[in-house]
Protein backbone atom coordinates (compact mmCIF):
# COMPACT_ATOMS: atom_id res chain seq x y z
CA UNK A 1 0.00 0.00 0.00
CA UNK A 2 1.60 3.66 -0.58
CA UNK A 3 0.78 6.31 2.16
CA UNK A 4 1.32 9.89 1.90
CA UNK A 5 2.42 12.23 3.90
CA UNK A 6 1.82 15.98 3.45
CA UNK A 7 2.54 19.06 5.52
CA UNK A 8 3.23 22.76 5.53
CA UNK A 9 5.03 24.96 8.28
CA UNK A 10 1.83 27.81 8.43
CA UNK A 11 -1.53 27.70 7.68
CA UNK A 12 -1.53 30.15 5.13
CA UNK A 13 0.32 27.80 2.78
CA UNK A 14 -3.25 25.90 1.98
CA UNK A 15 -2.10 26.06 -2.02
CA UNK A 16 0.93 23.98 -0.42
CA UNK A 17 -0.48 21.34 1.12
CA UNK A 18 -2.89 21.23 -1.76
CA UNK A 19 -0.51 20.51 -4.04
CA UNK A 20 1.01 18.07 -2.47
CA UNK A 21 -2.47 15.91 -1.61
CA UNK A 22 -2.66 16.18 -5.26
CA UNK A 23 0.47 14.86 -6.66
CA UNK A 24 0.03 12.10 -3.32
CA UNK A 25 -3.23 11.43 -5.14
CA UNK A 26 -1.94 11.34 -8.70
CA UNK A 27 0.36 8.51 -7.40
CA UNK A 28 -2.48 6.71 -6.01
CA UNK A 29 -1.44 6.87 -2.35
CA UNK A 30 -4.44 5.15 -0.40
CA UNK A 31 -4.35 6.70 2.50
CA UNK A 32 -2.83 10.32 3.32
CA UNK A 33 -1.85 11.71 6.41
CA UNK A 34 -1.35 15.67 6.66
CA UNK A 35 -1.29 18.35 8.94
CA UNK A 36 -0.08 22.13 8.82
CA UNK A 37 2.61 22.21 11.77
CA UNK A 38 6.42 23.66 12.04
CA UNK A 39 8.91 21.04 11.72
CA UNK A 40 10.18 22.11 14.66
CA UNK A 41 6.86 20.77 16.63
CA UNK A 42 5.31 17.83 17.17
CA UNK A 43 4.01 16.54 14.02
CA UNK A 44 0.79 14.00 15.41
CA UNK A 45 0.05 13.31 11.38
CA UNK A 46 3.82 12.15 10.52
CA UNK A 47 3.72 9.90 14.30
CA UNK A 48 0.18 8.39 12.81
CA UNK A 49 1.17 7.54 9.48
CA UNK A 50 4.69 5.95 10.84
CA UNK A 51 2.59 3.86 13.21
CA UNK A 52 -0.11 2.95 10.21
CA UNK A 53 2.29 1.61 7.83
CA UNK A 54 3.01 -1.99 7.73
CA UNK A 55 5.93 -3.96 6.24
CA UNK A 56 5.70 -3.81 2.45
CA UNK A 57 3.83 -0.51 2.57
CA UNK A 58 5.75 2.63 1.05
CA UNK A 59 5.65 5.66 2.41
CA UNK A 60 5.86 8.83 0.16
CA UNK A 61 6.37 12.99 1.08
CA UNK A 62 6.32 15.00 -1.94
CA UNK A 63 9.59 17.03 -0.93
CA UNK A 64 12.05 16.24 0.86
CA UNK A 65 12.37 18.75 3.29
CA UNK A 66 8.66 17.44 4.58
Amino acid sequence: MLVGYARTSTLEQVAGLEAQRETLSAIGCERLYEEQTSSVGVREALKAAMDYVREGDTLIVTKLDR
